[in-house]
């Protein structure tokens, strides 16, 4: 049995348009490691993620107080702890 498929139906076939999102222009040269309408919160989540990343790293590197690593990120004190306490369960884990 033979199987016709429109010439245009087949993915290969059609003229994508990388039109972003309201966040970069262009999906192909985003700078997200993941795609915020693949995520769960989106570009806040995906933010805090970096956000979240630099705090663990400056407290164990430098070991900045956490009055200075929530001025620098601007957040509070409770979320950097929060943030620490995550990233301390983890290891632990």
């Amino acid at each position: 049995m033979i199987i016709k498929v429109r010439h245009d139906a087949l993915p290969e076939f059609h003229q994508y348009t990388d039109e972003g999102c309201d966040h970069h222009p262009a999906c192909l040269d985003c700078p997200f490691p993941f795609c915020r309408f693949d995520v769960v919160g989106g570009v806040r989540v995906l933010r805090n993620v970096a956000r979240d990343l630099a705090v663990i790293r400056e407290r164990r590197r430098h070991q900045f107080p956490i009055e200075v690593l929530a001025q620098r990120h601007g957040v509070s004190k409770r979320t950097v702890f929060r943030i620490l306490k995550v990233a301390g369960s983890a290891l632990h884990a």
